[in-house]
């Protein structure tokens, strides 16, 4: 049972190493194509689950730069907004609600000037979700903690988004569960229905035509 706890927590902490490092060019365009060509990264992120993204915005002459981060619900939660960035940020936030949280880049061409594939931008993103957003080298250096340590607070990071995923997932099947349920007694009920309706029909028609067919002298 260890062993098999353990290989699921590398196998989690390979995938969350392997996330989202991309770079990736960004165009300028004019002002009326700036929400059509816009570059967005997203993950799916369950609720109340710390967030980190870091990058960096490169230069561009007569470029202006932004991003907007928020998730994909009716109502979006908005995480952070810059209409003009240049150079590195950070931002880290826990979620609100279940969902896909989406971080779009725009590059704006400024008045006067033609697109043309000079004006560039480069864009460097980390989408880090969970234990991997955790700033360990700060929680070291304020607790004072050894290599060992680190490597343990880690691990239990990890285990307790693998945890917090497991009920997430639980949640989810109990729902689905129930709707299933739900859905097969409203078929019974409709089934019945449509079988009693049948049923009363045929019985109505046998007695209409007897009694039509008595009338018409055509049986006794």
């Amino acid at each position: 049972m260890i062993r098999q706890l353990f290989a699921i927590v590398l196998i989690y902490a390979s995938i969350l190493v392997a996330v989202s490092a991309v770079k990736f060019e960004l165009p300028a365009v004019p002002s009326s194509r700036v929400e059509e060509s816009k570059r967005c990264i997203s993950q799916y992120v369950p609720r109340d689950t710390t967030v980190l993204l870091t990058g960096k915005i490169g230069q561009g002459y007569n470029q202006v730069a932004g991003f907007e981060i928020k998730d994909n619900n009716d109502q979006p939660n908005v995480y952070g907004r810059h209409s003009k960035y240049t150079g590195e940020f950070r931002n880290a936030f826990d979620t609100r609600s279940d969902g896909v949280v989406s971080i779009c880049f725009t590059n704006q061409l400024q008045e006067g000037f033609n697109e043309a594939p000079q004006y560039t931008r480069t864009i460097e993103l980390e989408f880090n979700v969970g234990a991997e957003a955790l700033d360990l080298k700060q929680i070291a250096s304020s607790e004072k903690l050894g290599p060992l340590e680190i490597e343990l607070r880690r691990l239990e990071s990890i285990v307790k988004s693998i945890v917090g995923q497991m009920d997430y997932l639980k949640r989810r099947e109990e729902r689905m569960r129930d709707t299933n349920e739900s859905t097969n007694e409203r078929v019974k009920w409709f089934s019945l229905l449509s079988l009693f309706t049948l049923i009363s029909l045929g019985v109505w028609q046998i007695l209409y035509l007897r009694s039509f067919f008595r009338r018409k002298r055509l049986i006794d």
